[in-house]
């Protein structure tokens, strides 16, 4: 196709969401190489995000150009080869088992505790906080911890199990608030040593380890921000794990972002450079992986606070990038940025859904006391 007509293609693609390219608004794009227009006709997603990388065109709100974007469904109507190609590959490989199951480690997780310090705030948790009555980042990171806990009951000397503890802050926050006995369990050996450093004196044992390695009983089981790597093959299987190492009386809570449609893989930029062989789950993969097992005992969704934590982290990495450029060059710091603008957006636009759910193995005698 003619460069003039790839021009006219996306400039009207971008007229369909408010968008201008030169135009005065914050969200308006500013081309800087015209080899951009081919790129996102070729490449969609994929094109958008790494023409980005490569610093040819800019905006002042980028996240606000993105939300435009997915709120007219851009995405809907440009290639989709790449998705294709995602979606054969997911169905005839399970990319999230065996050793594939630590490539989301040693490719985002263990990119540097610095950069995460910098980006997380007080405690390094790495997933939606709670917002309703809180204020800052670091308020609303313990309302989530406390919101945790008290969906789970945790009275003291609890047996808790925690499926892919990240840096341990809510095994932390559980063992000094309710006293209990965790075992935490992540394939990032960079989160592992934090971990076991943050729960010194703890009652806490964490392990580098896949959950489908466990097979001890526990009170409580819950997973906050994993469920997204476990892939559509592997859902009924990690709620087999879960049953297996549960008390009949016990409970377990999934913190997770939720798509409004099944799928098998994520956005292709996503898979390339950010979480490589994950997916975001729907309502029905989830409710047909659990149903042989548990009784559905709460679900609480929170999705439009993920927009206010991704916000609150693009402001935290930009005011620590002065010190983190001497680690990550210019490349990293656009694909970073786009990375946490895309989330925002994606949440923003009610793309993406953040749930919290409670399950039992036999219900709850007399009824499951639901906390907000």
């Amino acid at each position: 196709m003619p460069r003039a007509d790839l021009k006219s293609r996306v400039t009207a693609l971008l007229a369909d969401c408010g968008v201008e390219v030169d135009g005065g608004a914050p969200w308006d794009l500013r081309v800087n190489d015209d080899a951009f227009y081919a790129r996102v006709i070729s490449h969609g997603s994929l094109g958008l995000g790494e023409s980005y990388m490569d610093g040819q065109w800019d905006t002042d709100d980028l996240d606000g150009f993105i939300h435009r974007l997915l709120v007219a469904r851009v995405d809907e109507r440009a290639a989709r080869l790449d998705d294709v190609r995602l979606w054969i590959k997911s169905e005839l490989l399970n990319l999230q088992r065996g050793k594939r199951a630590y490539t989301i480690a040693k490719r985002h997780y263990d990119l540097g505790n610095d950069l995460f310090h910098a980006m997380l705030g007080k405690r390094l948790v790495y997933s939606c906080a709670y917002w309703p009555s809180s204020e800052t980042l670091d308020q609303a990171q313990e309302a989530k911890l406390d919101l945790i806990c008290r969906k789970l009951g945790f009275k003291p000397g609890m047996r808790v199990l925690d499926i892919g503890c990240g840096w341990g802050e809510a095994l932390q926050f559980a063992a000094q608030r309710h006293g209990v006995v965790g075992v935490g369990i992540t394939v990032s050996v960079e989160q592992a040593e934090y971990a076991r450093m943050l729960c010194t004196d703890l009652p806490v044992e964490i392990r580098v380890q896949d959950y489908r390695e466990i097979n001890e009983k526990f009170d409580r089981v819950y997973s906050i921000g994993m469920f997204e790597h476990v892939g559509k093959k592997n859902y009924a299987n990690y709620f087999d794990v879960v049953r297996r190492c549960l008390t009949d009386d016990g409970l377990t809570l999934l913190h997770t972002i939720g798509g409004n449609t099944s799928s098998n893989h994520t956005d292709p930029w996503i898979e390339k450079y950010i979480f490589p062989n994950s997916m975001i789950p729907s309502a029905a993969q989830i409710a047909r992986a659990a149903e042989r097992h548990f009784v559905l005992e709460d679900w609480h969704g929170f999705g439009p606070d993920y927009d206010r934590t991704l916000m609150a982290w693009i402001e935290n990495f930009d005011r620590a990038w002065p010190d983190l450029s001497a680690r990550y060059d210019e490349r990293f710091r656009r694909m970073w940025r786009f990375y946490l603008s895309a989330s925002a957006a994606s949440f923003r636009s009610r793309r993406d859904q953040l749930w919290q759910m409670v399950f039992s193995p036999q219900g709850v005698p007399g009824g499951y006391p639901a906390q907000r």
